[in-house]
């Protein structure tokens, strides 16, 4: 499901209208409140099931929220109330309170958060601040519950995310991040005087989290702008089209690269010949490419045709699924120093300022086979020059023992041995030592190594890591999925002096190639300063100048969040039931 991006105007205008004639007043916490008894029993009454009786217990006990069941705030709630004294917070003499207004208008501005503005009662404040005339203390009281509920969950999900991110079995955590809820919003948020200020600190203060925000506005416009338009999909195509090739739907085509900007606004295709896929279509096409992670020949391919066919609306959607997870992200890690975007198959290393130091490529773990590369953030601690590979057992009982048990010399003719626990090697062992796990199997160090000549260690229950491979043509194709799940790395020598600078030892690139190539086998080399690096999944990413570029939703993450947001609140807040247990990592 895509979350409905567009704001109601007329919705808006009601409210406000409403809300400039009822007035706004501020106010600060009072224990001598007017009909403090009245607003207290029913603020009982609605956030405490042990108020009622048996019989009256409603587990909907504010029936006219749009997502009635808060159960994962009720607790908070409660405390809330208690710490007031259950006084009402959100309206003064039966008028909403300036915070109160601040608010609701938020809630009518959540798309523009990447949220939706339904799971927070925005279609339906006007009508409550209308009922709110009557002074009655029931309108009164659900007024203030909705809001607190309301507030609470605007609060939460910008802060920390929707949904845990250990439901998708994303090892990210966000304990730390977690506001005391009743506590900030009492002491915080009920008399603030500037929302919007009060909001920006509550985001994740990152440059990259605010260029999203702002990609994320101009693609709903647009969606709007695609969906007046009401253009036909571009016709797909058998083979690739090259410049001075025939392509029917060239004017289509060229309107459809100006919506994004890849193509200038001035017309590129005159009468004459605008069937004709020209140099600046190409040029066009190339741009759009390279912001999807194509090859970037600028032939119009059955995949680019593909991709310019998926909707505005949807990439409203990845960009709003990207601000999520970027709100997961606790410090150090928002400004980590090392991230692999795995959608995107690439790694990007940052300066302590978090300026952009490098990109290069990197090869992941396989969609087919459960082999897919892990999200989690973690600490860089060491590396390992010319390593060896330590096969695990599933991979050595799976890929190896068949051979083993046709030829007992299978190993040794492909750069392996086999060892005890105590890392011995032996000569004496059978295929089904291998396959049952009795002895180890491991890949002796030397340029054709599954590793490499070098991996990047940050210690994980996945044991996933960075490494260098010998299949270095794997790095030119377009999709790279290729591993059991650890991920490598193009430039490995340049990654590791990058890693090493100022850790003293003078590891400069001349001494990082001189350790891979020639230097002792397994030499561990350890961080004086440990690295973040987050191993992350944003298939909608902003770059620098604050273009979005785009990538294919390669594990499925995106639609099962959308799965999830599409069923409302409460959002899931703990780890998924069936989620897989961490699989070792085939570090090749």
């Amino acid at each position: 499901m895509i979350q409905a991006p567009f704001r109601s105007a007329g919705t808006v205008c009601v409210l406000m209208l409403l809300l400039l004639a009822s007035g706004c007043h501020r106010h600060r916490k009072s224990k001598s409140a007017p009909n403090t008894d009245a607003y207290s029993s029913n603020l009982h009454q609605l956030v405490e099931k042990k108020a009622l009786p048996p019989e009256k217990v409603d587990t909907k006990k504010v029936p006219d929220l749009r997502w009635p069941d808060f159960s994962d705030y009720e607790s908070i709630i409660q405390t809330f109330y208690d710490d007031r004294n259950y006084e009402v917070a959100w309206t003064r003499d039966g008028v909403p309170t300036a915070t109160a207004t601040a608010f609701m208008l938020q809630f009518q501005d959540a798309a523009a958060k990447g949220l939706i503005p339904e799971d927070y009662d925005a279609p339906r404040w006007a009508e409550r601040v209308q009922e709110l005339n009557s002074k009655s203390p029931d309108a009164i009281s659900l007024f203030d519950v909705a809001m607190t509920v309301n507030v609470m969950r605007y609060i939460s999900d910008l802060r920390i995310g929707r949904v845990n991110p250990q439901h998708f079995n994303f090892d990210i955590g966000i304990a730390d991040k977690k506001y005391d809820l009743a506590e900030f919003v009492s002491d915080n948020v009920v008399d603030a005087a500037d929302v919007p200020k009060l909001i920006a600190g509550v985001e994740p203060d990152s440059e990259d989290y605010r260029k999203t925000e702002q990609a994320l506005a101009h693609y709903i416009d647009l969606a709007k702008r695609q969906e007046q338009a009401a253009a036909d999909p571009l016709p797909a195509i058998a083979k690739a089209v090259s410049v001075g090739d025939i392509y029917p739907a060239a004017a289509a085509l060229l309107a459809r690269l100006q919506l994004e900007g890849d193509a200038p606004a001035a017309a590129m295709i005159d009468a004459s010949s605008e069937n004709i896929y020209s140099d600046g279509l190409s040029d066009a096409v190339k741009n759009y490419q390279h912001r999807h992670g194509y090859t970037e020949d600028g032939k119009l391919t059955p995949q680019t045709i593909k991709s310019l066919n998926v909707p505005m609306t949807a990439r409203v959607a990845q960009l709003q699924d990207s601000l999520e997870r970027w709100r997961w992200l606790p410090e150090p890690y928002l400004h980590a120093r090392l991230m692999v975007n795995l959608p995107e198959f690439v790694l990007r290393g940052y300066d302590p300022d978090h300026k952009l130091d490098f990109t290069m490529r990197v090869v992941v773990g396989k969609v087919i086979g459960e082999h897919e590369t892990p999200v989690f953030t973690h600490m860089m601690k060491y590396l390992v020059f010319r390593p060896y590979w330590n096969v695990p057992v599933d991979i050595a009982r799976k890929e190896l023992a068949p051979h083993i048990a046709t030829s007992h010399g299978y190993l040794a003719s492909k750069n392996f041995e086999v060892t005890n626990n105590k890392g011995t090697v032996l000569t004496d062992y059978t295929a089904k030592d291998v396959a049952q796990g009795g002895v180890m199997v491991r890949e002796k160090p030397g340029p054709k190594n599954s590793l490499g000549l070098v991996k990047f260690i940050f210690p994980n229950q996945y044991d996933i890591y960075l490494h260098s491979t010998p299949a270095v043509s794997l790095f030119e194709q377009t999709r790279r999925d290729f591993s059991h799940g650890c991920i490598r790395v193009q430039k490995p020598a340049d990654l590791a002096a990058w890693v090493l600078q100022g850790e003293g030892g003078d590891w400069d690139l001349a001494k990082v190639q001189a350790a891979m190539n020639s230097g002792p086998d397994n030499r561990t080399v350890s961080l004086k300063t440990p690295l973040p690096i987050v191993i992350f999944y944003l298939t909608a990413r902003v770059d620098q100048d604050g273009q979005a570029d785009f990538f294919d939703d390669i594990y499925g993450y995106d639609a099962s969040m959308q799965q999830v947001f599409a069923k409302g609140p409460p959002y899931p807040i703990k780890p998924y039931p069936s989620a897989p247990k961490p699989k070792p990592g085939d570090t090749a």
